[in-house]
């Protein structure tokens, strides 16, 4: 497989001018914000890989094609007739951690904080896929959203796909509300997918066509990004659900601009919020000697698989000093996060456990 070597950089050398354009476009979550249960949806976190279009609600329509039985062409109020169902989601960038790799890919450069839990609204996917009769002879479901870019010499609109034997539950969604409102712009007005507990390149914002196909999708943003690869011309493994991660707030307070904590010996509650694409979350375990030991932290509770799990954690601090504070979750099905990441070439798929600097006075 060609890749295009103008994509494929990595560098030890400080942000430049596209990294920091890039930065300027999207955000990240400040992570004082994870202790909100339901992210606010201007704090959730935001990538955009190329323009946010322009959709006008009166002529946008959904099309249903390809390997099926009955065509199908949707409006917003076709889609908002059928079943509706209100979830709370985690969902975080593929990218989240790429900036503290080293050497450091190209892209986004994400520290820790794209990720975001909101509440969203849609119909399943399923039933609509049921009412259009998807063939036998289809292998992959191809969602196409409206923004456009340029990839490979030609212009091309964002598409991922997912395997037909991937959507045969009621989990993934067709969402037109976040948080109790119409979606924003930003996060894919007027509809966008939803696959719960993968990372968010398969959630396709501003959906306009869903088609099945007899072949692998070979869309830009499926065979050439999202696959964890260390040299350009390997073909990679592709990216599905999200690894397991915590995160805490850090405590104490923030210096200007370099962010690092302060705070006073005695007693401090350290809270954050993990999460798993593949089962619950089984615990959160603190240390501040490097690893060495490590302590439980107090779990609340965990409603939804999909949904991140607040854990706090009670630190007695007796001497000054300088610290650093590690955060690690372990899932129900035994994965924990490393202390350091395995290096990739696109930076993907980072699960490091945290570490805060903390001065303590």
């Amino acid at each position: 497989m060609s890749v295009d070597q103008t994509r494929v950089r990595v560098t030890e050398e400080p942000l430049g001018q596209i990294e920091l354009a890039l930065a300027a476009r999207n955000h990240a979550l400040p992570l004082e914000a994870l202790a909100y249960d339901v992210t606010p949806s201007g704090l959730h976190y935001l990538l955009s890989h190329y323009d946010v279009p322009y959709v006008a609600l009166d002529s946008w329509r959904l099309t249903i094609d390809g390997l099926v039985d009955e065509p199908l062409i949707l409006t917003l109020d076709d889609l908002r007739a059928r079943p509706n169902v209100t979830r709370t989601v985690t969902m975080e960038c593929a990218g989240n951690g790429r900036a503290l790799m080293s050497p450091r890919a190209s892209g986004q450069p994400w520290l820790l904080g794209a990720v975001g839990n909101a509440v969203w609204t849609g119909t399943p996917l399923r039933g609509v896929l049921d009412d259009a009769g998807v063939q036998p002879d289809a292998v992959e479901v191809v969602f196409t959203g409206t923004d456009l870019g340029m990839e490979d010499g030609a212009i091309e609109p964002y598409g991922r796909s997912l395997e037909v034997g991937e959507l045969g539950t009621d989990e993934i969604l067709l969402v037109w509300g976040m948080n109790d409102a119409p979606l924003l712009p930003q996060h894919g007005a007027p509809l966008r997918l939803l696959v719960p507990g993968w990372y968010g390149m398969a959630s396709v914002k501003w959906l306009t066509s869903i088609t099945a196909v007899d072949k692998p999708f070979q869309g830009h943003h499926q065979v050439r990004e999202y696959r964890l690869r260390q040299e350009p011309e390997e073909p990679g493994v592709p990216l599905g659900r999200m690894r397991v991660r915590s995160l805490m707030t850090p405590p104490g307070v923030p210096d200007y601009p370099d962010r690092r904590r302060y705070l006073d010996t005695g007693s401090h509650l350290v809270r954050g919020r993990a999460w798993s694409g593949e089962a619950r979350i089984e615990t959160v375990e603190l240390s501040t000697n490097s690893g060495a030991s490590w302590e439980p932290a107090s779990l609340g509770e965990q409603t939804d698989p999909r949904c991140w799990r607040e854990w706090g954690w009670s630190w007695r601090v007796r001497e000054p000093g300088e610290y650093t504070l590690i955060c690690r979750a372990t899932d129900a099905d035994g994965r924990t996060q490393p202390l350091t990441d395995d290096w990739n070439l696109g930076g993907y798929a980072a699960n490091a456990a945290q570490r805060v600097e903390v001065s303590v006075r």
